[in-house]
């Protein structure tokens, strides 16, 4: 995840989603998550202290500020053999939508759309890239 001043996504040059001050959430899905990952990993993103406090310090949590998530499948590649990546650990389209679509829901965010070619767009808010598994 990212967090960003604002991030769009867009689909055949066509926005689908936008969001101000916030995170983007770019989603893997792999074989072995589950409703129970999903559920997880989005309370766990909406309590994560990332944000400035009053003293510039990361000590807030999400709040009021906004999530955008965009599916990528291409975060499970094992690039470990050869120059060509691996998917294998992907999980299967239509179980990964699933476990997108209820990540968002449980995290209140804004969607990219699943399986098409999207074009990401974001300002970063600092240096924080945060890696959740």
């Amino acid at each position: 995840m990212q967090r960003v001043r604002r991030a769009a996504v867009r689909v055949g040059g066509e926005e689908v989603a936008a969001i101000g001050p916030g995170l983007l959430v770019l989603l893997g899905v792999g074989h072995d998550d589950d409703e129970a990952t999903a559920e997880r990993l989005a309370g766990k993103l909406l309590r994560l202290r990332i944000f400035p406090d009053a003293d510039g310090r990361m000590n807030e949590p999400l709040g009021d500020r906004e999530v955008l998530c965009v599916s990528q499948f291409t975060l499970m590649a094992d690039t470990r053999k050869g120059n060509r990546p691996s998917f294998v650990a992907a999980a299967e389209p239509e179980r990964a939508d699933a476990l997108y679509r209820r990540f968002c829901e449980h995290a209140g965010a804004r969607r990219g759309v699943f399986g098409a070619h999207m074009e990401v767009e974001l300002v970063n808010d600092g240096p924080v890239t945060i890696l959740l598994e």
